[in-house]
């Protein structure tokens, strides 16, 4: 199913517009609390260079740690202020016509439609699989998440490289991807011409405040990508983020990370499926599930303090669907469900 230039509703809400101050948040999918110890060390010892423009080298180190990180090359790494500013900079590319796969995180087609970019959302029905998708030929720009938000939906590489067509670029939201054990399907360390792939930080290092990520891509299309992109884009602050989350360290801590929340993700989708929920089979730190009722649901929950993500604005979702973080509290969540909490 194919819906051109929609007008979702509230296309700029995001989960964050959930939560009041004390609630129990389910609704935003940053992984913890506060950033580790040893990161924000790492970032506070930079706060007395704040005076100072972000260096060349400090940029350079951003980008060799990414593209350690990914076996890429140096040119082939772009530092953005958050994966949000690689879909601002997607109308950059001049696409004539661009296909977004949905459900989908929903800024690349508030940025393409805004620049005027005829958008066509391809519409993914349940389970919300990519061979389903009938992305029209003439879609000179596509942009897929995996694993995608919000189904949680994670697809294969060769799914995703069946979309490459000549004259078309490709754009791959990994911004869950290293929630993944082992990123089996990730397209970070493809070289490929013809593919752009935007990745996030803020997730699993708990940055959302700081606003960092990186692309990575053929220096061509990053040098189309940022053409008219203002000077100093992305901050000491930000710089020193991307090289130390991208260090070998990290990335083992980062794995580590998603080992576990693979098992607390499995045992939490058990419980909602125990009061109800019909779970979406995916892999990315949060559970899409559906319900009769839920519209009235995440409104009982709200009053009971607790914040779940409303589905229905996104594009080929509606009422019926609600979207939790994995969190070590589900079973709060799966008790208030039941109407058992607090």
């Amino acid at each position: 199913m194919a819906t051109l230039n929609p007008s979702p509703p509230a296309a700029r809400y995001h989960g964050d517009q959930a939560v009041a101050p004390g609630m129990l948040d389910f609704a935003v999918n940053v992984r913890h609390a506060q950033p580790p110890e040893w990161l924000t060390r790492r970032l506070a010892e930079r706060l007395s260079d704040l005076a100072s423009y972000p260096s060349t080298g400090d940029v350079h180190r951003a980008q060799d740690a990414a593209a350690a990180r990914h076996g890429r090359t140096r040119d082939e790494v772009l530092p953005l202020a958050g994966a949000a500013e690689g879909f601002a900079l997607l109308p950059h590319l001049r696409p004539a016509k661009a296909a977004i796969v949905a459900p989908s995180f929903t800024e690349p087609a508030v940025a393409l439609g805004s620049a005027g970019v005829p958008v066509e959302h391809v519409v993914l029905e349940p389970p919300f699989r990519l061979e389903d998708a009938r992305v029209p030929d003439d879609a000179d720009l596509v942009v897929v998440g995996n694993p995608t938000n919000p189904t949680s939906v994670l697809h294969s590489r060769e799914q995703l490289l069946a979309l490459r067509r000549p004259g078309r670029i490709v754009v791959v939201d990994e911004a869950f991807a290293d929630a993944v054990p082992g990123e089996p399907e990730s397209l970070a360390g493809d070289p490929l011409p013809d593919v752009l792939v935007l990745r996030s930080l803020t997730k699993s290092w708990a940055l959302a405040g700081l606003r960092v990520g990186y692309a990575l891509g053929a220096p061509e299309l990053l040098a189309r990508l940022t053409a008219r992109r203002a000077h100093w884009p992305v901050g000491t602050l930000q710089l020193t983020a991307i090289a130390a989350c991208c260090e070998p360290r990290a990335v083992a801590e980062a794995a580590s990370g998603a080992m576990r929340l693979t098992q607390l993700r499995a045992e939490m989708a058990a419980g909602l499926q125990s009061v109800g929920a019909d779970v979406v089979d995916g892999r990315a730190p949060f559970v899409l599930f559906r319900r009769p009722d839920a519209d009235s649901l995440r409104n009982r929950l709200e009053r009971k303090g607790i914040a779940v993500r409303r589905c229905d604005t996104f594009v080929g979702l509606d009422e019926r669907y609600l979207r939790a973080a994995v969190r070590p509290e589900w079973p709060l969540l799966v008790d208030a469900i039941a109407g058992v909490w607090p």
